[in-house]
């Protein structure tokens, strides 16, 4: 009940500011309600799994791990292979690395393939085309790879060899690269590759048969740490140039020769040297023109 006589008090409206100043606080809460829920949903995805679990972030591919392979010049076709199967070893005892590049593969890709096409594109033994040098190679690289890789290099640098003097010598290239294979053999001190390729190109111009004991124990398989014997110096075999019946160049090059020899092989010494012999540092060689000449030297030096 109101008491007579006192008015009722009109209620007062809100302004319009003040309403719309409370819509638009409603409208923000509203905002950030519906931003915690989406956040919350999303967290509740990211962090849980089809069983539960937290997914881990996908890692960023490696890089396999970099090999290499050292062939020194003069290796032959098997120390190349050897020397694959020792770096694997060593790949798998220090690294717990497996490559697969393996010496039977090797032997097997290199025993007969297509020689660059200089050499006639055609189909032979690899000995002479493997490049000696340092290869960098992952442990899925493949022999064949490898080989590949060998190819190219003796490519390369055999562009930089000029055979035109060989040619004036009726020389094939790959009676250059034969020779190359015997004068990395023979060499051991860089100043005497152009001289032994010299006496190589005399005793092929005057008939005689080269005389030179890398190439028999090249076809004997005999190690350099034993000695010739007489019936191995008489032996039929081709690549015995000890023996006077043979002459001429080796069948095959005899090793896998480096730029170098490569080089004294297409541009011997302006020398008439027939004979030469290791001193006894066994690092230089004894030359001359003269049979007489060497057998006096092979006669006070104990050679022979």
């Amino acid at each position: 009940m109101v008491e007579q006589g006192v008015p009722l008090r009109h209620r007062q409206r809100p302004s319009r500011g003040r309403i719309a100043a409370r819509r638009a606080l409603a409208l923000v809460v509203l905002a950030a309600g519906l931003a915690v829920a989406v956040w919350l949903v999303v967290s509740a995805l990211g962090s849980v799994g089809g069983g539960g679990e937290k997914q881990a972030k996908p890692a960023a591919p490696v890089a396999p791990p970099v090999l290499k392979i050292i062939f020194p010049e003069g290796f032959t076709r098997e120390q190349m292979a050897a020397r694959i199967k020792a770096v694997n070893q060593i790949a798998r005892n220090r690294r717990k690395i497996n490559p697969r590049l393996s010496a039977k593969a090797y032997l097997a890709a290199t025993a007969r393939a297509r020689t660059p096409a200089t050499f006639g594109a055609a189909r032979r033994n690899l000995e002479g085309f493997l490049f000696p040098s340092t290869y960098q190679f992952e442990p899925q690289t493949t022999s064949r790879q490898l080989v590949k890789r060998q190819l190219q290099a003796f490519e390369e640098n055999w562009r930089k060899v000029d055979l035109e003097y060989a040619r004036s010598k009726k020389l094939t290239p790959y009676d250059v690269l034969i020779i190359a294979s015997i004068v990395e053999k023979e060499v051991s001190a860089p100043e005497e590759r152009a001289l032994v390729a010299a006496v190589i190109y005399n005793r092929l111009k005057a008939g005689m048969n080269l005389g030179i004991d890398a190439t028999t124990r090249y076809g004997l398989h005999v190690p350099g740490t034993e000695p010739l014997r007489q019936s191995q110096l008489e032996s039929d075999n081709p690549y015995n140039t000890r023996n006077p019946n043979i002459t001429g160049l080796t069948p095959t090059p005899i090793a896998n020769p480096g730029l170098a020899s490569m080089q004294a092989a297409a541009h011997p010494a302006n020398v008439d040297y027939l004979f030469f012999v290791r001193k006894a540092d066994k690092i230089h060689h004894f030359f001359t023109a003269s049979e007489q000449e060497f057998n006096n030297y092979l006669a006070a030096n104990g050679v022979g």
